[in-house]
């Protein structure tokens, strides 16, 4: 069967095509830990997945998702639900994927809050519920908004935008997307033909923030090693350095079975392993897909293959997530 995903899809899954290739044969049940516009999931179904179990913590997803889940029947099941509690939802996956990229459906709603391109209410909350950016930006302290920035989203100048958040806040509160991103733009050199929106990486690093992005994303491959069948398929793709990061270090740690050791490094105890890679190097788009889709430039995807020993333990701060004072 095809593994695209039908015609009526409203947007094109990243790196599916590889993705499929490296679970071939697809079967069994699958969950899909970030459904979205249930791209992955359809294509997963038409790849030969005898189930799939669609999870977002966006109950828009949710709801735009009957309409085409409806004729699957029995074969898509849809739970409200995040990363670190996969495990809660199904155990003895054939597979799970897990796509990081934020949904394109919430960056085009302006009333979503996640774009610097329109404007609307500074909210940016998956979930629709708990803390916003505006509650972020509003309250929180000059040094945790520097370190925010810095860690969360890469940006050099984070203590010269967060000055200027509190500057501004003291007049007024911030409460729009248009407002946020004017008060970045000014702390920052105009951007040339071609580079980023100065705002980019300050509104990656709110939203990373006000998702628990890196928490959840450290549970939910956790609760995707305890949700696998041995011989089952865990599919991460990401969509920047510290994500993938984050993955790489998650899967060469669980496929490592220690031993070895050099003049630099001393011996490790021999463990069992809760993964083999498909690959030890990122799967990323072809020349075809770069044309057909240009979101995939920054994908990356990573493929691993449950084993049957036991789940290990994390080292969050030796996988390489970014850490706020206090552990967050």
């Amino acid at each position: 069967m095809s593994a695209a995903a039908p015609d009526d899809a409203p947007h094109i899954p990243v790196l599916i095509a590889p993705l499929i290739a490296a679970a071939m044969p697809v079967f069994g049940i699958w969950l899909d830990g970030t459904l979205g516009a249930g791209g992955y999931a359809r294509a997963l179904l038409a790849a030969g997945a005898d189930k799939v179990i669609g999870v977002d913590r966006d109950p828009m997803a949710l709801d735009m998702a009957q309409d085409w889940a409806a004729p699957f029947g029995g074969r898509v099941e849809l739970v409200e639900g995040v990363f670190s509690r996969l495990d809660e939802y199904a155990q003895d996956l054939d597979g799970i994927v897990l796509d990081l990229g934020v949904s394109s459906m919430q960056l085009d709603l302006a009333q979503r809050g996640f774009s610097f391109m329109r404007d609307g209410p500074l909210d940016m909350r998956m979930s629709q519920g708990g803390a916003s950016a505006a509650d972020l930006v509003n309250s929180a302290e000059e040094g945790v908004l520097a370190d925010i920035l810095y860690l969360y989203g890469e940006e050099r100048a984070s203590r010269r935008i967060a000055k200027a958040i509190v500057t501004r806040r003291a007049e007024a509160p911030i409460t729009t997307t248009l407002q946020l991103a004017a008060i970045v733009e000014k702390c920052l050199p105009r951007s040339k033909p071609g580079q980023a929106h100065p705002a980019t990486r300050s509104f990656q690093a709110l939203r990373i923030a006000v998702n628990d992005e890196y928490g959840e994303l450290i549970g939910g491959l956790e609760a995707a090693e305890r949700a696998l069948k041995p011989g089952g398929i865990l599919a991460v793709v990401t969509f920047h350095s510290i994500e993938d990061r984050m993955v790489k270090r998650f899967l060469q740690d669980r496929s490592d079975g220690g031993g070895g050791g050099s003049r630099h490094a001393p011996v490790q105890a021999v463990t069992e392993r809760q993964f083999t890679l498909k690959s030890r190097k990122a799967i990323t788009a072809d020349e075809a897909e770069l044309a057909a889709n240009p979101r995939s430039r920054s994908a990356k995807l990573r493929v691993a293959v449950r084993t049957d020993a036991a789940p290990g333990v994390t080292d969050r701060k030796a996988l390489g997530m970014p850490l706020l004072k206090g552990g967050r």
